[in-house]
């Protein structure tokens, strides 16, 4: 099944298994292309194993199977469009305050509208995305089983490596079904034991738990922190997600899990991670070195992972009007993101962090189309910490923070104010501490208002504030408004339905075990 594109999950879980397109692995992980082979004779060579892992691993960070995201892996939808990492931002930023988009291409428009419907191709194409992730990934576990890694020959320090291995591949589909979870509630499950069955749907609440033990399992297998090879997994990226898990576990389930939230934090903190110096270097070319806050990044480079998604699509995206793309290190804008003015209201004029391209912008949104119309928000750049630009001047060589350390004690403070235990003199220094790095001033009390707003200035376009909007119960409703939130200048309430997305309508046309999500 070489260059296999997938049309719609059901099918493509009968056919994925016995042998997949993989990519080599160069240089931390930065993904080229090569040839497919069958499992059968691939998993008997050990050399082999990083090659595949690679694939993995590539993912996230690619949209298909060659430079520039072509040949894509999602049939239906340009490769750089359905990029991992470009559809997470769509879906996550581009439905909230922190984000609007000018472009009207297909139904890309509807998603700041809060008016998609299930045959939304972006939609479709993330959860097309998180499919072909868990495929790849349940075609390595499969194979890298202690059986089958007897039945290979592979023994010894090999076999130990291969099963570090195996738990990141357990890591990267946990953290897919992770994404579903967040974005579709119920969804269709496979793993590797379940090839050549049409999928079950498994409710929110047994995913969590599936997700939860997946981390779990994975985590003893994991190298320890900051032991693994940059851009690869390891045990206190696992601690970060169960941590992230268990702070929305009231929304997935019902039911708080606080008290989760602070002891996986407490392991991250206490792994020796520290915040960088400098807020801005976490977004440019070199964010990979001397950096200590990093605990998993998707990685880029100008010249080996070409994609119109990932960094390259956030740095060029955020360009338009009369912004001077060589002060990004690019030659060129897209003119698409821009920001709200509920977004901009939220930092104080000494706040390092809200970096607003004013020049020829309004604060006003009166047409979502206009770039011009909405203050442009700077965050990444295809330049390094010292001035110089990127390898490339088209493809980005900016990692994408994943999970960073100043995400972790806002959850632990979060966490703290919701009840969960901790200590809130602590956690009110570590909200100081990344508010003293930004030049904002100090607070001598903590708030859950207050920290919803700290999260968006500290992780604004880092893919994480619609569930944050959702767990403070303000994405759907009209306790918290933006400009054109239910496609109202002003903003307006939605249904409450929307807090999830819709399972494609070819998923349920081919699958009689799937039922649609409420309100669609």
């Amino acid at each position: 099944m070489k260059n296999f594109k997938i049309k719609n999950i059901s099918l493509a879980i009968l056919l994925l298994g016995a042998s997949f397109t993989i990519q080599s692995c160069t240089d931390d992980l930065k993904q080229e292309p090569i040839t497919e082979i069958t499992s059968a004779s691939l998993y008997k060579n050990f050399d082999n194993y990083k090659n595949i892992l690679a694939k993995l691993y590539g993912g996230l960070a690619v949209g298909g199977q060659s430079s520039g995201d072509g040949n894509g892996d999602v049939a239906g939808i340009d490769g750089g469009f359905s990029n991992y990492m470009r559809l997470l931002f769509t879906l996550n930023e581009i439905t909230t305050d922190e984000a609007v988009i000018g472009w009207n291409d297909g139904t890309l428009h509807e998603f700041h509208k809060m008016t998609w419907t299930p045959a939304n191709e972006f939609n479709n194409a993330m959860y097309y995305r998180l499919y072909t992730e868990i495929a790849y990934c349940n075609e390595f576990i499969k194979n890298t089983s202690d059986a089958m890694l007897s039945s290979n020959g592979i023994t010894g320090t090999n076999a130990d490596e291969a099963k570090a291995m195996r738990a990141e591949a357990r890591f990267l589909r946990a953290q897919a079904y992770f994404h579903l979870l967040d974005m579709y509630g119920n969804v269709p499950f496979v793993d590797e034991t379940t090839f050549g069955t049409v999928p079950k749907q498994i409710n929110r609440a047994e995913l969590f738990t599936y997700v939860e033990n997946e981390l779990i399992a994975a985590e003893t297998d994991l190298k320890a922190p900051k032991t693994n090879e940059y851009g690869r997994l390891d045990k206190a990226a696992a601690w970060t997600l169960l941590a992230r898990l268990y702070l929305n576990a009231q929304v997935y389930t019902g039911t708080q899990r606080n008290s989760d939230v602070i002891t996986y934090c407490d392991k991250v903190i206490a792994a020796g991670y520290s915040l960088n110096t400098k807020y801005e270097n976490l977004f440019l070319t070199d964010n990979n070195v001397n950096n200590p806050e990093n605990i998993f990044s998707v990685v880029y480079d100008g010249l080996h992972t070409q994609t119109n998604g990932g960094t390259t699509y956030l740095v060029h995206a955020a360009i338009g009007g009369s912004m001077d793309p060589k002060d990004f290190g690019v030659n060129g804008g897209w003119g698409g993101l821009r920001t709200t003015k509920a977004f901009v209201n939220k930092f104080e004029s000494s706040d390092l962090r809200g970096r607003f391209y004013k020049d020829g912008q309004t604060l006003e949104i009166n047409d979502l189309g206009n770039f011009n119309d909405g203050y442009a928000f700077i965050k990444y750049k295809n330049i390094s910490s010292t001035g110089a630009d990127g390898s490339h001047e088209n493809w980005v060589d900016t990692d994408l923070p994943v999970y960073r350390l100043a995400d972790v004690y806002l959850m632990y403070a979060e966490a703290v104010v919701r009840g969960g235990g901790g200590n809130m003199s602590t956690a009110l220094g570590y909200v100081n501490a990344i508010r003293t790095r930004a030049n904002a001033s100090s607070i001598s009390t903590l708030s859950l208002d207050f920290i919803l707003d700290e999260r968006s200035r500290e992780l604004s376009w880092e893919m994480t504030r619609r569930s944050d909007l959702i767990r403070f119960g303000k994405f759907t409703t009209s306790a918290y408004l933006w400009p054109w939130k239910g496609n109202v200048k002003d903003g307006t309430a939605v249904g409450e339905y929307r807090n999830l997305f819709p399972i494609p309508n070819n998923d349920l046309a081919v699958n009689p075990n799937l039922k649609q999500n409420p309100g669609y």
